[in-house]
This record gives C-alpha cells, sequence and structure tokens, in this order.
C-alpha cells in the first residue's frame, strides 16, 4: 500500500464499510476502530483497532502519526426520541476523538455531521454542532461535512421526505434551508444539493460531488485550515 494511513471510527456501518472498501481499492493503509467481538465486520484488509469509541484512551495510540482520521461513529438510526443518546455517543465520541487526534498528532480530520439549520432533529443537530466546534478546537486540518442524510443499504426511508422538501423549497422562509431530494440513480443528490466550501477567509465555490467522494477526496491531499461542505438535501451513497 501506497497511500497515506487513515484511521476510521464506526467502520462497520453502512458509511464506514463503503468508505474502508473504496479507501482499501486506492491503496491506502486503513485502521479500524471496532468493540470486540465486532473485528468480523470490517471489509477484509482493514487493520483493526479494538477499543471503545467513548473512550480515547483505550485507542489514540492505535491511530498512525500523521493519520487522517475519519469519524463516522453516531447513534444507529437516529430520532428525535434519542436526545439523549446524542449526546452519549454522537457527541460523547467525538470528543473522545478529538482528544485521541491530538494525542496521536494527525493531521487531518473528516467529520460527517448533519446539515443545519434543518427542519427536524434539534437535538442531534445541536450535538453535532458542539462535535464541530471540538473539532476545531484541536487546531487539526479537517473536514466537516454537512449532509441531510445519506442514503444506504437499509436507509433509504428519507425518500419519503421528498415530496415535503420539494414543496418547502418553494416556500420563501424556507427554500434555503431545504432542498429536494430524488434519489432513482446514484448522482441524483449531486444535481440537488450542491455543497458549499466555506474557509476562514470566507471563499467559496460549488462542487458535484456525492456524499462519499467528498469524504474521500481530502484522504488524496494535505488540508489547510478547516472546510466546511453545507449539503442541505439527502445524499445517496
Amino acid at each position: 500500500m501506497t497511500g497515506e494511513p487513515v484511521f476510521v471510527t464506526g467502520g462497520t456501518g453502512y458509511l464506514g464499510r463503503a468508505l474502508i472498501e473504496t479507501l482499501l481499492a486506492r491503496g491506502y493503509p486503513v485502521h479500524a476502530l471496532v468493540r470486540r467481538g465486532s473485528e468480523a465486520r470490517l471489509p477484509l484488509g482493514a487493520r483493526v483497532a479494538v477499543g471503545d469509541a467513548l473512550d480515547a484512551e483505550s485507542f489514540a495510540a492505535a491511530i498512525p502519526a500523521r493519520a487522517s482520521i475519519v469519524h463516522l461513529v453516531g447513534t444507529p438510526h437516529p430520532n428525535p426520541s434519542k436526545a439523549a443518546e446524542f449526546v452519549r455517543v454522537d457527541l460523547g465520541s467525538i470528543r473522545a476523538t478529538a482528544r485521541a487526534a491530538a494525542s496521536a498528532k494527525a493531521s487531518h480530520i473528516v467529520y460527517v455531521s448533519v446539515a443545519h439549520p434543518a427542519p427536524v432533529m434539534r437535538a442531534y443537530i445541536a450535538a453535532r454542532v458542539e462535535g464541530e466546534a471540538l473539532i476545531v478546537a484541536t487546531g487539526i486540518a479537517a473536514t466537516i461535512l454537512r449532509p441531510w442524510y445519506v442514503l444506504g443499504p437499509g436507509h433509504r426511508w428519507p425518500i419519503v421526505l421528498a415530496p415535503l422538501y420539494a414543496l418547502l423549497r418553494i416556500i420563501p422562509t424556507t427554500r434555503g434551508v431545504c432542498a429536494a431530494a430524488r434519489t432513482r440513480d446514484p448522482g441524483a443528490s449531486d444535481r440537488v444539493a450542491r455543497p458549499r466550501r466555506r474557509q476562514p477567509a470566507a471563499e467559496r465555490h460549488t462542487h458535484r460531488r456525492s456524499p462519499r467522494d467528498e469524504a474521500r477526496e481530502p484522504l488524496t491531499r494535505a488540508a489547510g485550515g478547516h472546510k466546511v461542505l453545507d449539503r442541505v438535501g439527502i445524499g445517496n451513497l
């Protein structure tokens, strides 16, 4: 393998597995954090790091020096009734990852946050916004992705909300917040939700890339400062 090392948390989820497989195919050495007993769920070829995503000390030593860290830990099937879990799992895990990243002298953090403002899931958004602040506080170069939802195997229910988003787009007070999502083909979300890149100097430009592409693109180059990619809509894996 010739690429720089990548450390993935949440590697057994639908996003993590797809990302790890892609990174391995591109020649990156991938280290993945898993709970004991879940090692077999990782894609073949990933290097196993057994630890607790909520405890930085349990996995910080397993992060290779100057590695890029992709944080994908989160509450399964989030909904408004899981506010306490958002604080315990979503916020607790990114707090641990931020600490571990600083300890390991990681070169880059990629964080899948959430679009905000959004019409629902306020507790979830609050936890993710605080997570973004924790990353910025590390001083490590970072890329923060803000999709409303990323579709994937077993996670396609938001398709039913597409008509609602279409309606909200034509209402002046919500036009800038919501984007309709029609995901009949893999590139549909790119035509619906175009990310904005915002850097400290307020530089902006437009991309047409899927959330999966955006998550892995920063791993191929050195990153300076913090990049935020807003994808207000439903992204397709």
